[in-house]
């Protein structure tokens, strides 16, 4: 029986016991506040629950006029407005869900303390990202120094970065090291060996380069990751574990699920594999915020100003021979509105936008029935005094258990503080992660949001108490922040194709920088489609280039 059956078998005995009595247990963390916040997953269902009744929507209260139209705020609807506006064009609108701009990369308070309610980092992007190379530049968060280009100290994630509860102790790093064998250590050896032969068979970029795929990489898009490893033999368990803990820290599911292709993407676009014996190679830079990539996407949304309407739902956009009309439903007035536009950009997740585009091609109905998502939770735990420690490595920004038979999809978690470099450790924001993507179909979805905040609140802490037994009592709040289609997963397809985009409908973004790559943008008439989705995985760099690509077209002249 394992520490965790032991201490369940533990808890049902006592509370069996007490029943029989006719008492209840006390609730243990009854002292600690808090609920789900974040965003308000009704909106959409109101959306999705009145298409399905049929019911006709109210005239419109209000008709505006603009040149552009812009559905959906997260990353590559704001991007697209960022495009717009080095482009001279400042007569748009910007429709968004919630009541802030963000997408998946909003951030919240705490106890007085800024923190991440969704994505918490952006890796130092490379040459292939020009675009949100010039949004660090635009946002002084790097700068070219004697030639060479320097980033902000402040905003680079202070060291330690990262450690692993393993074996009962705290271990630098990720990578299961203490007390492993040498079997293991050959299976390391062996993989960071495979994905370095692949980044020499073939060209990995992040956002994917829009040209066609090498062989290898289509090949490896219609296979598991876990397929992949059986084939080449890689059957360790703690290299399985660390490999499924990556994608389902980027992915939202494991090896099991996403592609091969997934896999090897996540380590040949960027910083390859470190092997125990290259400890001394240069590991990635990432940049980091209390409150997450929140604070990209608020500076990216203040020069928005009264362009940006919130708290809209998106309800049709319908393709004109002059134009597009564009609907939202006001929530705050409780009233139909209506724009009316040269063009659109559409930068909603595919499944909304296959509901919300009016007569919609059959390249975005088949998206729709093709893409599958990952559900999140993110949980912001307040703590009052620092929590007692394991043995090992010391307190890091990204602190992860270990555990290969626990399948609840934690991952952990942050440090909202972590950057601050105070001297003397205080109150804190532990940020606890939770990817969903490995259940099948919409359960995933239904547990996220069906489960009551008192349910999750136990299930993380009894998790994360296995390293930290005190913090149940150093807790004070906990606020629970759901996505229930946070990210498109990057399952395996037959035809080998990565993403969702159908080349009959791509056309090419033509930039006046020079530096600038062409992109291909999905354009139907008037409306131009900007999303991660389309890029079969979600990612700041797909997003905010999607977004940034298709503000750059113009509208068509061609009639319906």
């Amino acid at each position: 029986m394992t520490v965790v059956d032991r201490r369940d078998f533990v808890l049902t005995s006592l509370g069996a016991a007490w029943a029989a009595t006719g008492c209840q247990p006390a609730d243990p963390h009854a002292h600690m506040a808090g609920g789900f916040t974040g965003v308000q997953p009704e909106r959409g269902h109101w959306l999705r629950d009145r298409l399905q009744a049929g019911r006709a929507w109210p005239a419109p209260a209000k008709v505006f006029k603009t040149r552009v139209v812009i559905a959906g705020g997260g990353v590559a609807g704001l991007a697209a407005a960022r495009a717009l506006r080095l482009q001279g064009v400042d007569d748009y609108a910007l429709l968004e869900l919630e009541d802030s701009a963000g997408g998946n990369s909003r951030g919240g308070v705490l106890g007085g303390l800024a923190c991440p309610q969704g994505a918490h980092y952006l890796p130092l992007p490379s040459d292939d990202a020009p675009e949100v190379q010039d949004l660090l530049e635009e946002l002084g968060l790097r700068q070219r120094v004697a030639g060479r280009w320097q980033y902000d100290e402040r905003h680079l994630c202070h060291s330690p970065q990262e450690r692993l509860f393993f074996n009962g102790e705290w271990q630098d790093g990720l990578l299961p090291m203490q007390g492993v064998g040498p079997e293991t250590l050959a299976q390391y050896q062996k993989f960071a060996a495979l994905v370095e032969q692949a980044r020499g068979a073939a060209r990995w970029t992040m956002p994917v380069h829009s040209g066609p795929m090498a062989s290898v990489q289509s090949a490896l898009a219609a296979i598991t990751f876990a397929a992949y490893l059986d084939r080449q033999g890689l059957g360790d368990r703690h290299l399985r574990w660390y490999l499924d803990y990556c994608c389902r820290d980027d992915y939202g599911a494991g090896i099991a699920t996403v592609s091969a292709w997934a896999g090897i993407h996540y380590f040949a676009s960027r910083h390859g594999f470190h092997a125990p014996g290259t400890e001394s190679a240069e590991r990635e830079g990432l940049l980091t915020w209390p409150e997450g990539n929140a604070w990209l996407t608020r500076r990216l949304a203040a020069p928005l100003g009264e362009r940006l309407y919130t708290g809209r739902v998106v309800l049709r956009m319908v393709n004109g021979r002059h134009g597009v009309e564009v609907d939202a439903f006001n929530t705050a007035t409780q009233t139909l509105e209506r724009w009316q536009a040269q063009r659109a950009v559409v930068a909603l997740p595919v499944f909304v936008a296959a509901r919300v585009v009016q007569d919609a091609p059959d390249f975005v109905r088949q998206a729709s029935r093709q893409v599958v998502y990952a559900p999140w939770l993110v949980a912001n735990i307040h703590i009052n005094s620092p929590l007692h420690d394991r043995p090992g490595a010391a307190p890091s920004w990204d602190n992860v258990l270990y555990d290969d038979a626990r399948g609840t999809g934690g991952l952990g978690y942050v440090d909202a503080t972590h950057q601050s470099l105070q001297p003397v450790a205080g109150p804190t924001v532990l940020t606890h992660y939770r990817a969903l993507g490995d259940f099948s179909g919409a359960t995933g979805r239904k547990w996220l949001l069906e489960r009551s905040w008192a349910a999750w609140r136990d299930e993380i802490l009894a998790e994360l108490s296995l390293a930290h037994p005190d913090l149940g009592t150093k807790a004070t709040r906990m606020d629970i922040t759901r996505y229930g289609h946070a990210m498109a997963i990057p399952v395996p397809r037959i035809n080998g194709q990565i993403g969702l985009k159908p080349p009959g409908n791509v056309r090419k973004q033509l930039s006046k920088k020079e530096r600038y790559p062409v992109r291909s943008v999905l354009t139907w008439e008037r409306l131009a489609f900007a999303h991660s989705d389309w890029a079969g995985y979600s990612v700041f760099e797909e997003a905010f280039t999607a977004g940034h690509a298709a503000a750059g077209q113009p509208p068509l002249s061609t009639s319906r």
